[in-house]
């Protein structure tokens, strides 16, 4: 039997007891004076308090005994790398790096900007930074120079940290051309920049400011300059990760100390079921909000091992990397975005390299970042024969807003659902009004105030634009600008952004139901609904559909039978009467698609590249398409 219930019941009855037990699990250098402390929106966690995230990610390991056990594997088939770092490995390289910033005059309070590729040193560097009581800011390796600059502006670092280079499948991306365009960009210039030399691309280094990862490395250690923790409030900042903002303007989302560890420790034993000493595995980037807590953060405080992989879901070298690295290092439970399922589901439809691997050990996929398609979620469990657990949450968030709680005993699935809310959120489904809706029926999803430990509790800098963003349109509630409903059992639905809600002659729509009728095909591999201008309705739905690999069927048919699908299943309400069949889709580097700027396209409007886009040049390929099918102007 789940847990669920009396936790989460135990959570509504006395919130700050609750937190306050939680934070039992953390050491802290001084304990707080209050659980809590709210300013008009904002939540303050453990106010008075001292603590350092560092220390809980490592110290305290080595001290009670765990040195020898594996913190971190590095797993990088693109360059054919592999090396593992137990907890007291790790603890020296970061006390060493710590001494390589604090000689570089980084101390409390100082930003740092990480712009780094998924290798160890990037967890090093964040976990020196936390040592010292700087403030990271990582930002996604190989991103353009200009939006380089806009977070060197916002952030004012004293110091970067990068590498030579990042290296995708079939090439090599040279960091240090935009990072120096970045900087004479920028009206802020940092003292100084840290180079980690990757021997496929070194990079020649500018006198005066950029200095050798290695060499200086070498120097710490050389005069053991390996400072000791530095306690910092429980609600200074520990990291500022900036996410694009809807007018262009990265916001960057600050995340405090104290709360953060709270909330974080207690999600691996009960959100994923995880105990000290198991291995587990998030498939993302040190760039996006997911690195920070289940590559970096998560994991090492609650004294598993985590493993940091760079490489891609196919074609390094194929689509079974997965199950060989879960496999080789005994993974035991794994979490990714359903776009990286979808394009392994699309090269090996019938799963057939997982018979390559034992996965005897691997008991639980976690899933997260786009919405997980029933399609989807049924192929993994088939293929996988494990549960298959959607889970909702955002970078302002940190953690999970919306799960299946393994550790607390899992409840039963509903495909296409994330499940119910976690403690601390109080999520509720609104109008336009902030008024609730019926149940079943699709609104705006919102956070009763105050948000929990791990939240945001401003933006950087920008105390306005936090308050315009998330808590102006619905007062008292904070704003996911996500679109969805609850069923007469307290399950969640996400069914797209708000944004994405079509009106139809009238008629609300989400694009996420047809998408999930559309994924239900059993030639398409993934899809994507957008709403285009129509004269007569208002909006009219358009199906994207990239099809899986060795299907020799015509596109008119399988297009037909998409139309026919969704008229089936939706109704003819939907309007939709066009399926074009598209080689892949716009995403960002995280697996997110670009419906937002795909619609821009169609509909004629002004847009910009997206600086998370992956490749863009399938933006040229999808506009193709659209004029090929009539509904854009060739012009």
């Amino acid at each position: 039997m789940s847990r669920y219930a009396e936790t989460y019941e135990a959570w509504k009855n006395d919130p700050e007891g609750f937190w306050a037990d939680a934070a039992q699990e953390i050491d802290w250098a001084q304990p707080w004076d209050r659980v809590l402390e709210t300013d008009g929106g904002g939540a303050n966690w453990f106010s008075g308090a001292l603590c350092n995230t560092c220390y809980n990610c490592l110290d305290r390991h080595v001290e009670n005994g765990r040195g020898d056990q594996a913190a971190l594997i590095y797993d990088s088939p693109i360059t054919g790398k592999q090396k593992t770092f137990t907890y007291a490995e790790l603890l020296d390289k970061v006390a060493c790096f710590a001494g390589v910033l604090q000689a570089n005059g980084v101390g409390v309070g100082d930003r740092v900007i990480l712009y780094m590729p998924m290798v160890p040193q990037a967890a090093v560097a964040m976990l020196a930074c936390a040592r010292l009581g700087a403030v990271h800011s990582v930002v996604f390796g190989g991103f353009a120079a200009n939006e380089l600059a806009t977070r060197i502006d916002d952030a004012k670092p004293k110091l970067i940290v990068t590498a030579s280079c990042g290296i995708e499948p079939g090439r090599v991306i040279a960091y240090k051309p935009l990072l120096d365009g970045a900087i004479e960009l920028a009206s802020h210039k940092p003292e100084t920049c840290i180079i980690l030399q990757r021997e496929q691309e070194p990079a020649e280094l500018t006198p005066g400011r950029d200095l050798d990862w290695k060499h200086e490395m070498e120097k710490a250690a050389a005069s053991s300059n390996k400072p000791a923790c530095v306690d910092v409030a429980a609600t200074d900042p520990l990291y500022v990760l900036y996410t694009s903002g809807t007018t262009g303007q990265p916001k960057g989302v600050v995340r405090d100390n104290g709360g953060h560890m709270v909330a974080l420790k207690w999600s691996m034993k009960n959100i994923y079921g995880m105990d000290p000493g198991d291995v587990w595995w998030a498939a993302s980037d040190v760039g996006w909000v997911v690195g920070h807590s289940y590559i970096v953060y998560g994991p090492l405080l609650h004294g598993c091992t985590t493993i940091l992989f760079e490489g891609k879901p196919v074609g390094t070298p194929d689509a079974g990397t997965f199950w060989r690295v879960i496999s080789e290092h005994k993974v035991r439970a794994f979490f990714t975005a359903p776009t990286a399922f979808r394009a392994i589901k699309k090269e090996d439809p019938k799963a057939s390299l997982i018979a390559n691997y034992d996965l005897s050990g691997f008991e639980t996929l976690f899933l997260a970042g786009e919405r997980a398609d029933p399609d989807t979620i049924q192929w993994a469990e088939k293929a996988l024969k494990v549960p298959v657990i959607d889970h909702w949450w955002q970078t302002e968030t940190g953690w999970s807003i919306a799960a299946n709680p393994v550790g607390l005993g899992a409840l039963p699935v509903k495909h296409g659902s994330p499940t119910v809310a976690m403690p601390g959120y109080d999520v509720q489904v609104v109008d336009e009004a902030a008024k609730p809706v019926a149940t079943g029926e699709t609104g705006a999803i919102v956070v009763k105030l105050p948000l929990p430990p791990g939240c945001l509790p401003t933006l950087w800098e920008n105390e306005e634009g936090f308050r315009a963003s998330y808590l102006e349109d619905y007062p008292g509630f904070y704003k996911t600008a996500d679109a969805g409903f609850m069923d007469e059992d307290g399950y969640l639905y996400i069914m797209s952004r708000t944004d994405d809600i079509i009106n139809v002659a009238g008629h609300r729509l989400s694009t996420g139901g047809m998408e999930e009728v559309l994924a239900g095909h059993p030639d398409v591999a993934e899809c994507a609904v957008m709403g285009i201008a129509d004269k007569l309705k208002g909006q009219v739905p358009v199906g994207l559909l990239v099809l899986n690999a060795g299907v020799d069927r015509s596109d008119g048919d399988i297009a037909r039978e998409a139309v026919h699908l969704v008229r089936d299943k939706i109704g003819p309400v939907a309007a939709f009467k066009t399926a074009l069949i598209v080689q892949r889709l716009p995403k960002t580097r995280s697996g997110k698609i670009l419906r937002g700027t795909m619609r821009k396209i169609a509909d004629g409007e002004a847009w910009k590249m997206p600086a998370t886009i992956d490749d863009p040049a399938i933006l040229d390929e999808i506009t193709g398409v659209l004029v090929d099918a009539g509904l854009v102007s060739g012009k």
